[in-house]
């Protein structure tokens, strides 16, 4: 489920906390006693941070700029080369060349578990770039959500604190732990969310190709899920604390016709690619848009495009693609998912 604009900008300032505090965390864990551990977590937070300035590289035009987010600044290779260099840097700077090699773990552990983490997000994450552009997207956690971030910034804090005492050194290692039982247990319950789809697939005989659970905003107990069809998406949420009635779908036409009148778009190409086949056609008047069905809910879809128009001659496409998503607004829709969250029937927001 999307949101408005200030819950958009809340989300992306949340990103940039998790990445932050889970570098300065395993910073500070790799450093211990050695430096200073408010060195250790700002600077390893800095450092996790800063694969995602690829934002602010324009690539052409809105579909690129989104398919091309998290690419090679989330290489596992290309982060692992720069460790060292970043590393030599910060033990120059603070005079602890001695300490290089305990800065360049540091370094390292701050910077590849960036795009780590990202990958359980629905978000495609290109880890292997150069030798494979596959955008990884396991989808088990949302882009912000504060139990997984609560720990590790209540570890940094104490440690940073405490001066790197034994005690601050304890309540970082437990935030570290914590954070990670948390992101296993979101396997977990996506595996939950999973089965209960399948189910109300079997049941409807629907011939699903693929199947898609992500869990709502801000928690791991509500689930969106999807089910694709050749023709059609099918929606329903599901929580852990629904009861036995069987799980609704809601069929979303794909606009199959008009993506095949559009096969020529080398944007509609990509951005289908890019989505493992998730999107959706429509006109909307004159326009014919596009949008990734993973992010969002019917009919609201953040990552929205117009690629094509209807004219006299017939179809034609527009290019550079424009932006045209939409979100629910944020008053909306955070009743309807603590309600929802805690097992009640609501249908959703429309």
């Amino acid at each position: 489920m999307p949101l408005d604009r200030s819950g958009a900008m809340f989300a992306a300032a949340m990103d940039s906390v998790s990445q932050f505090v889970l570098g300065g965390a395993l910073a500070a864990a790799a450093l211990g006693r050695r430096t200073k551990a408010w060195r250790a977590v700002v600077w390893g937070g800095v450092v996790a941070t800063l694969p995602d300035l690829d934002v602010l590289f324009d690539h052409g035009d809105a579909i690129r700029n989104m398919t091309m987010h998290r690419g090679h600044s989330h290489s596992l290779l290309w982060l692992t080369l720069a460790a060292p260099l970043l590393a030599a840097g910060i033990a120059a700077l603070h005079r602890e060349r001695a300490l290089f090699l305990r800065w360049w773990w540091a370094v390292w552990l701050a910077l590849v578990t960036h795009p780590l983490l990202d990958t359980m997000t629905i978000y495609g994450t290109q880890v292997l770039q150069p030798f494979s552009a596959h955008p990884f997207a396991i989808g088990s956690l949302f882009v912000i959500d504060p139990l997984y971030t609560f720990p590790l910034l209540v570890g940094c804090v104490v440690v940073a604190a405490c001066g790197g005492s034994q005690r601050g050194r304890r309540w970082n290692a437990a935030g570290l732990w914590l954070s990670t039982a948390y992101a296993a247990w979101s396997l977990v319950a996506q595996q939950c969310a999973l089965s209960a789809l399948r189910e109300a697939v079997a049941a409807r005989g629907l011939q699903a190709t693929t199947l898609v659970a992500m869990p709502a905003p801000l928690q791991t107990v509500l689930w969106r899920v999807l089910a694709f069809t050749e023709t059609h998406a099918y929606e329903g949420f599901w929580s852990l604390c629904d009861d036995a009635a069987p799980l609704q779908l809601l069929a979303i036409d794909r606009g199959r016709p008009l993506q095949d009148a559009l096969a020529a778009s080398p944007s509609v190409a990509r951005l289908v690619a890019w989505s493992g086949d998730g999107c959706k056609v429509e006109r909307v008047g004159d326009e014919l848009r596009i949008a990734d069905l993973r992010f969002g809910q019917e009919p609201w879809y953040l990552f929205t495009f117009v690629v094509g128009s209807v004219g006299p001659a017939g179809v034609e496409m527009v290019q550079p693609p424009r932006k045209a998503g939409s979100r629910i607004p944020f008053g909306r829709a955070l009743p309807w998912l603590w309600a929802r969250m805690w097992g009640e029937r609501l249908p959703t927001p429309r």
